[in-house]
């Protein structure tokens, strides 16, 4: 195929065509900075203003107040925690679970290190928690808790409202990182009690470079940049103006989506997942099937490595992923894979498929008509013994 078939927009989406045209002029024309008491800049705050309206749209939060503007989703998991954690200067202990995305792992082992008292939460084969676990985990030292929303491998969803009110109940900071959900399923947030929230633009149509955290109004925050007054002094620096300008529409675009995505979106990533089980042998979706973002689909090959796999879609114009972008070169088995007890055979041949709103019938067709033989001839030349066809 001329045309990549792109199935890896758990990594990056395809900027909008939307969002490219309403960044243009704020690369070129108006390029003033917000903070400057002239017309020529200060208008351009409006602009400002009104993506952080649709991002609290989409986020369904009730005030605009309430969204931050950051640079990523990393920065955002990093401003949480760490605010928190100076915000409570007293408290010692955070939870999280074993298979979150390394912004917050790598986080997590850095302040270990530094003393604080770590609780990582188990998931069962489906990847799903226990949430005795999390209320047991809970003590009069706990600064926050911090889990994901739903899984960037797997894309299993967690039951966010749940543990929200679990926290709320014994007064502790809740922070979900909705990087891989926010976009693909709807948020309430003006009646879930979740303190802290980050997204990130890139995973929904925007531009690298750009995202947000949520905070709840009454809820003690802590800036992790300091330098200017911007975003109501919570984070300083110059606003990205472009990149915020398209967060905002990539936003717009996300709230018409959600039926396209939770309809047509996961029928195609069902019709993929069903067509492999059934034409190839050895093989196990990994992740609870319910409980699933609707794109996304991480699939186990039995007795091959899946940096194989993908080399051979790569050839036939395929884009998937053995796992998070963010440990892309490690030779570490999947972290998720490995909480979850999927067996080593599995999880070595493990990928995954993440579909988009720009993914189309044909390109599901043209897959399914090429892994099988893919598979195949992997299978001929493992050097794994006990090997199946």
């Amino acid at each position: 195929m001329d045309k990549v078939v792109y199935l890896d927009n758990n990594a990056t989406t395809q900027v909008a065509s939307e969002v490219f045209a309403a960044m243009k002029p704020f690369l070129t024309e108006e390029y003033g900075n917000p903070s400057s008491m002239h017309t020529f800049g200060g208008k351009i705050k409006k602009n400002i203003d009104a993506s952080r309206q649709t991002v609290c749209d989409l986020l369904s939060a009730n005030d605009p107040s309430e969204i931050v503007f950051t640079s990523c989703g990393t920065e955002s998991d990093n401003t949480a925690i760490m605010s928190t954690l100076r915000s409570y200067p007293e408290k010692k202990h955070i939870i999280t679970t074993k298979v979150e995305h390394p912004a917050i792992l790598s986080l997590c082992k850095y302040l270990e290190n530094l003393g604080y008292r770590l609780t990582y939460l188990d998931v069962d084969e489906d990847g799903l928690l226990d949430l005795n676990e999390l209320k047991s985990a809970i003590d009069y030292d706990t600064a926050i808790i911090s889990i994901m929303h739903a899984n960037n491998e797997t894309g299993v969803i967690f039951p966010i409202e749940e543990i929200a009110e679990i926290a709320r109940m014994r007064n502790v900071v809740f922070h979900t990182d909705a990087v891989q959900s926010v976009g693909k399923i709807p948020f309430r947030l003006n009646e879930i009690p979740i303190d802290l929230l980050s997204l990130s633009g890139h995973k929904l149509h925007a531009p690298k470079g750009v995202g947000a955290l949520y905070v709840r109004k009454g809820t003690k925050f802590s800036p992790f940049l300091i330098g200017g007054h911007q975003e109501l002094n919570r984070r300083g620096g110059t606003e990205n103006v472009a990149s915020i300008v398209g967060l905002g529409v990539a936003a717009q675009l996300a709230k018409k989506n959600f039926d396209d995505e939770n309809t047509r979106v996961r029928k195609l990533r069902d019709k993929l997942e069903n067509a492999i089980v059934e034409k190839i042998p050895n093989v196990r979706v990994n992740g609870n099937k319910d409980s699933r973002l609707p794109n996304t689909s991480n699939i186990g090959f039995e007795f091959i490595e899946g940096e194989s796999i993908l080399l051979k879609l790569d050839e036939k114009g395929v884009a998937a992923s053995s796992g998070s972008a963010c440990t892309s070169g490690s030779l570490m088995p999947s972290h998720v894979l490995r909480a979850m007890g999927i067996p080593f055979t599995f999880i070595q041949g493990s990928i995954r498929f993440s579909l988009s709103c720009y993914n189309r019938e044909e390109e599901i067709n043209y897959v399914i008509e090429q892994l099988p033989g893919i598979i195949k001839g992997l299978r001929e030349i493992s050097p794994f013994t006990n090997k199946k066809s």
